[in-house]
């Protein structure tokens, strides 16, 4: 069975979880999310926790248990707390700045890179090199975090373009004058 599919999901204080057929939903101070629950597995709420259970053991509901469980729990933390991530601009002349739901970018190209904001995340930007996401979905906030530095990928020579904060470039050695 699984370990991670099996524990049970602690609701914190200020977050409200209904289970409706097929689908959980969460309330709480970042916003509402819902996320459904696959064919097989089935979701209930006992004394401030959700657990998530399974009615049969063969493989594709086995193999659906953890996710499902990863997903809800996640939901349940982003309503409460919201997630983040934090991108760098490396480059000379290459910066951002955000205008309402729009953030506009200078990343070398011959032109200004216009980037709207999905509904729900939010972004904040120090320096005009440092981007902070903020986000109640965690999927949808790893994908625009995805979306932004696939503008720009950070080059293996000199470093330049949008990476991610925690990220570390492999660098590569350029051409050497007289090598022999």
């Amino acid at each position: 069975m699984s370990r991670i599919g099996r524990k049970p999901i602690k609701i914190p204080q200020g977050v409200r979880v209904q289970v409706e057929g097929a689908s959980v939903r969460a309330e709480g101070p970042k916003g509402k999310l819902s996320q459904p629950v696959p064919v097989g597995l089935s979701a209930k709420l006992e004394n401030n926790e959700l657990v998530i259970t399974r009615a049969g053991d063969d493989r594709r509901v086995r193999a659906l248990h953890g996710l499902a469980r990863a997903l809800v729990a996640n939901m349940v933390t982003g309503v409460k707390d919201g997630f983040e991530k934090k991108l760098e601009i490396v480059g000379i002349g290459y910066r951002a700045q955000i205008q309402g739901r729009i953030i506009q970018l200078a990343l070398g190209y011959s032109h200004p890179v216009i980037f709207p904001l999905p509904e729900g995340i939010t972004a904040e930007i120090d320096k005009q090199t440092a981007i902070t996401l903020r986000g109640a979905d965690k999927a949808l906030l790893g994908e625009t975090a995805a979306k932004l530095r696939a503008l720009r990928k950070p080059d293996p020579y000199k470093g330049k373009g949008v990476k991610y904060a925690d990220e570390v470039i492999r660098r590569k050695v350029g051409k050497k004058a007289g090598a022999k």
